[in-house]
C-alpha cells in the first residue's frame, strides 16, 4: 500500500509550522530578555540602585547588613558603566548621605569600591574638626547622628581648611571608626563622583523595624 502524498505533505507542513512556532517563541524570549536586561541596566545605572552596608562607619544611622536604595537622579544624569555624572543640575547639601566612588584611591581595593558617607561641608565652606566638634564656616554643628566611641581620636582632628568649588568633605557618623575625608590622600571629593543620595532601608537583617526607614 502506497503512502498518500497529500497526507505526507500535511504532516510535513504541520511539522514545519511547529518548528517555526518554536523558533518564533525562542526569538521572542530572547528579544524580551534583551529588553529586560537593557531596562535593568538603565534603571540601575541612571535611576535607582540597591546597596548593602558592609561596614560600621555609618553607625548608628546605618547598620552593618542594612540594604538601601539610592536615588541616582538626585544631583544629575548618569549613564551605566560611566563613573562620572555627565550632567549636574543640583549639588549635594550638608547632611546628605551619599554613595560615591573615589577619584583618588588610597589602595587598589578601592578602585571599583562604592562608599557611603555624610556630606559635612560643600564647595566654598570652611571646615575644622577639634575636640569632637565640627565647625563649618566657624560655626559649631549640632550633630545628633554622630558618635565618638573613643571620645574623639586626635588623628581625626582637622585644621581649618576651605572646600574647593564642586567638591565636598565627607565623614562617617561613627566618627572614630570611619576612614573618610579626614584620612584620605585627597580629602575633597568631586561632586561628579557622587552616584546618588540614600533614600531608605528596604531590608535589614538586624532589625525588621528598620525596613522602609527614611535615611537622614
Amino acid at each position: 500500500m502506497q503512502d498518500n502524498p497529500t497526507t505526507n505533505f500535511n504532516i510535513e507542513n504541520n511539522n514545519n509550522k511547529a518548528c517555526d512556532k518554536s523558533k518564533n517563541e525562542i526569538l521572542s524570549f530572547i528579544q524580551t530578555a534583551i529588553v529586560f536586561i537593557f531596562l535593568w541596566l538603565v534603571i540601575r545605572g541612571s535611576i535607582i540602585e540597591a546597596f548593602k552596608i558592609p561596614s560600621g562607619s555609618m553607625i548608628p544611622t546605618l547598620q552593618i547588613g542594612d540594604y538601601l536604595l539610592v536615588n541616582k537622579l538626585s544631583y544629575g544624569i548618569r549613564l551605566p558603566f560611566v563613573k562620572d555624572t555627565i550632567y549636574e543640575y543640583s549639588k549635594p547639601k550638608r547632611g546628605d548621605i551619599v554613595v560615591f566612588t573615589k577619584e583618588t584611591i588610597d589602595s587598589e581595593e578601592e578602585k571599583n569600591m562604592n562608599f557611603i558617607k555624610r556630606v559635612i561641608a560643600v564647595g566654598g565652606d570652611t571646615l575644622e574638626v577639634k575636640n569632637r566638634t565640627v565647625y563649618v564656616n566657624d560655626k559649631p554643628q549640632e550633630e545628633d547622628y554622630a558618635q565618638w566611641v573613643y571620645g574623639g581620636l586626635p588623628t581625626g582632628d582637622v585644621s581649618k581648611i576651605t572646600i574647593p568649588k564642586d567638591h565636598v568633605f565627607l565623614m562617617g557618623d561613627n566618627r572614630d571608626r570611619s576612614k573618610d575625608s579626614r584620612y584620605w590622600k585627597e580629602p575633597f571629593l568631586p561632586t561628579k563622583r557622587i552616584k546618588g543620595r540614600a533614600l531608605f532601608i528596604y531590608w535589614s537583617f538586624n532589625d525588621l523595624k528598620r525596613i522602609f526607614k527614611v535615611i537622614k
